[in-house]
């Protein structure tokens, strides 16, 4: 029995070596396709962003905003936002919540419950 389970281990430990040689021979054919392919579009295509060029051939001039165009950009945000502010109702204050107060009698209650309770609890306790 066990020679049989070592027999059939061999013969798939050979099948899948025999398919690792094929991958490994497929894997090579498609290595050699790919150079051959990206030899026939001259330079291999590079990836990423490309290089940045010379600054000193043209050099950027940086735009500035006059004082005057800030002042109307400010005056037309205030404006809008005082538009948005206008449209929306003043919201009321909400109605302050009463503060429930427990009674005297009602707090006698829960104390003549409580002391019940303990009762009873070492009452049980004195009888164990």
């Amino acid at each position: 029995m066990i020679e049989a389970i070592v027999k059939e281990l061999k013969q798939r430990k050979q099948t899948v070596s025999d398919q690792m040689e094929t991958l490994a021979a497929e894997s090579k054919k498609l290595d050699a396709a790919i150079s051959a392919l990206s030899g026939l579009a001259g330079a291999p295509a590079k990836r990423g962003r490309p290089a940045k060029q010379d600054k000193a051939a043209k050099p950027v001039k940086k735009r500035k905003l006059s004082a005057a165009g800030r002042a109307a950009i400010a005056a037309a945000a205030k404006a809008r936002w005082a538009k948005l502010r206008a449209k929306k109702e003043p919201k009321a204050a909400p109605a302050p919540v009463k503060k429930r107060k427990l009674s005297a009698a009602g707090r006698a209650a829960i104390v003549a419950a409580i002391k019940a309770r303990w009762a009873k609890v070492r009452a049980a306790k004195a009888q164990a």
